[in-house]
């Protein structure tokens, strides 16, 4: 497989969707525009693929002077993100006045495209009609996100989730094989044993039939989770309280509306999971006596008689089996690590993910995080700088496979 990285600033992310090809199993290569190159060192790409990085024909070191055409002829998926308005343009009206564009007029593979730009850009007619022209000539594109950009604006386009682009990719890969009579992409099993079940979003306590206590969890880091679990060949289960994204495709979900409601959900199928993963925000309150009918605004202030949740972690460990792994989550808003290693001793976790919510740039509403992994059996501290959570994910499972390796290396 090929991945073609051009000159945007969306061009860091480009190594996110290499580790996720590269997890999926594929062996993958990179070329880069000249103008990448400003965002990206391929000094990057050459130390995770082990390959040299193509961005001239010409360069001095280049060991293939006619690159473009057996780099291109040898790979089956090619795959450009960030694609920029000028890379698409060139594509679009057959120019090639570098590696990239030249490898993508040689390529007899199918092509992927991620756009990412300004919003007006995006929206140009000029850009519309270039990615209309790219789709009739058999490319796919990846519609960009909404949000907000480099430049502040808000609106279309935003690169596509580095997990998404994968995704994509892969099924690409998976379909044009197949119809070639081929074996699809194996994927990395190192999963296969494990049966995972994960809480995910946040629970809600009803005040009243319209009211209720929630928090700002969307289910992002469980799904998250849940997808790349799946991806790596376990058999996962996700008990989701509310969430605000859309649900991984292939995963058995089972509702847990309220702390109870999740509780309940979990004691039915934590005997048959030999790891849980307490991901969700679960509310530590909920009002004592629920009002049956709306409560009206009759006084000045209102107040509310609390009582604590039922604990599902302490719960789950409290009764857990051999062997059993159970990992949970610190969302803190100060005294990080202390807080995060007190919950993991006192919750008897084997793994505690803490992240600081107190962060902008990151957390509840945020496609990214930085979090800091802690071990029960080891004082380090695995620090995850700001990255997707899909790769955080894939993170906290590489901890578990290590923990299944520690296990087995134990003398009888």
């Amino acid at each position: 497989m090929a991945l073609g990285v051009s000159g945007g600033i969306a061009a860091y992310k480009s190594v996110e969707v290499l580790r996720g090809l590269q997890r999926a199993g594929c062996a993958v290569r990179v070329a880069m525009t000249r103008h990448a190159c400003e965002f990206i060192q391929p000094l990057t790409f050459r130390a995770l693929t082990g390959s040299y990085v193509l961005v001239d024909d010409y360069a001095p070191d280049n060991p293939d002077p006619i690159a473009h055409i057996t780099f291109s002829q040898t790979v089956d998926l090619l795959v450009i993100a960030p694609a920029t308005a000028n890379i698409l343009a060139k594509m679009a009206n057959g120019i090639a006045d570098d590696f990239l564009t030249s490898t993508y007029l040689a390529c007899t593979a199918p092509v992927l495209v991620a756009p990412a730009m300004n919003t007006t850009m995006w929206r140009h007619p000029a850009t519309q009609r270039n990615v209309g022209t790219l789709r009739a000539a058999g490319v796919f594109v990846i519609e960009p996100d909404e949000g907000e950009m480099a430049c502040r604006t808000i609106g279309p386009g935003r690169l596509s989730a580095p997990e998404k682009i994968v995704e994509t990719a892969l099924d690409i890969l998976s379909r044009a094989q197949t119809d070639n009579g081929a074996k699809p992409p194996r994927q990395a099993e190192d999963l296969s044993e494990e049966k995972i079940l994960i809480t995910a979003g946040a629970t809600r306590e009803f005040i009243d039939p319209v009211r209720f206590i929630s928090n700002r969890s969307s289910g992002r880091m469980g799904f998250a989770l849940a997808e790349a679990a799946n991806r790596r060949g376990a058999q996962v289960t996700v008990v989701a309280g509310h969430t605000s994204v859309t649900p991984p495709a292939g995963i058995e979900i089972v509702s847990g509306a309220s702390a109870a409601e999740m509780l309940a959900a979990v004691r039915e199928h934590i005997a048959a999971a030999t790891t849980f993963i307490a991901a969700a925000a679960v509310a530590d309150y909920r009002t004592r006596m629920p009002a049956g009918t709306k409560i009206k605004k009759t006084s000045e202030a209102l107040v509310l008689e609390l009582e604590r949740t039922p604990d599902i972690l302490s719960e789950v460990a409290r009764s857990r089996h051999p062997g059993q792994l159970l990992i949970g989550f610190a969302a803190e808003t100060d005294n990080l690590f202390t807080n995060a290693r007190a919950k993991l001793v006192k919750k008897d976790l084997d793994i505690i993910v803490a992240n600081d919510v107190s962060r902008t740039d990151s957390g509840f509403d945020s496609d990214n995080n930085a979090v800091t992994i802690l071990l029960r059996d080891d004082e380090s501290q695995i620090n995850v700088p700001l990255t997707s959570k899909q790769e955080i994910a894939n993170r906290v499972l590489d901890e578990i496979i290590k923990l299944r390796h520690k296990a087995l290396a134990k003398p009888a």
